[in-house]
């Protein structure tokens, strides 16, 4: 686990710290900064996906986004724009989903082109179970990557999961 009041030995003190992105814009530093532990985050999760769920990370980003859905699910259009995937390529995930027994694909009644997607209890039992382990992975990947000046701001600027964290959940800047 990272120690959270100090920056991480291998990496430099917070840049934003410092006041100064270099050549860059502020704005786009801070972006920098943000694809960076993103995707430390995604490399980590990715081990954790494969071994806790049996999928691919894409994959993985359909249950997640179906899981915050009513039971009803998403349109594989809807789903497609909002992760910003082609609908040919998502039509590839959704049966090896469903495949897997995971999601189910029904018509849209009155549209012989809709296709309504939706989680099968059978995923939410595995996201429930390894919700822990996904957690606990994308914690210790920022704490890896940022210092903690860098955690407190990207839990401002996400309070709504900071107020839904359960309770007895670590907290990514205390670990």
């Amino acid at each position: 686990m990272a120690d959270h009041d100090n920056p991480p030995a291998h990496l430099p003190e917070c840049p934003s710290a410092q006041g100064s992105g270099g050549l860059l814009p502020a704005e786009l530093h801070a972006w920098m900064l943000l694809l960076g532990a993103t995707g430390a985050v995604e490399q980590r999760l990715r081990a954790v996906v494969k071994e806790r769920l049996g999928v691919s990370h894409d994959e993985f980003l359909i249950l997640c986004l179906l899981a915050t859905q009513p039971e009803d699910g998403l349109r594989m259009t809807r789903i497609a724009e909002l992760l910003g995937r082609p609908k040919t390529r998502l039509t590839y995930q959704i049966a090896c989903l469903q495949h897997s027994d995971l999601i189910t694909r029904a018509s849209v009644c009155g549209d012989k082109r809709g296709i309504q997607v939706a989680l099968t209890e059978k995923a939410r039992r595995l996201l429930k179970e390894a919700s822990d382990a996904l957690a606990g992975t994308v914690t210790d990947a920022l704490g890896e990557f940022m210092g903690p000046a860098q955690c407190e701001a990207l839990r401002g600027l996400l309070p709504d999961l900071v107020a839904e964290r359960p309770a007895g959940a670590p907290d990514p800047a205390s670990t």
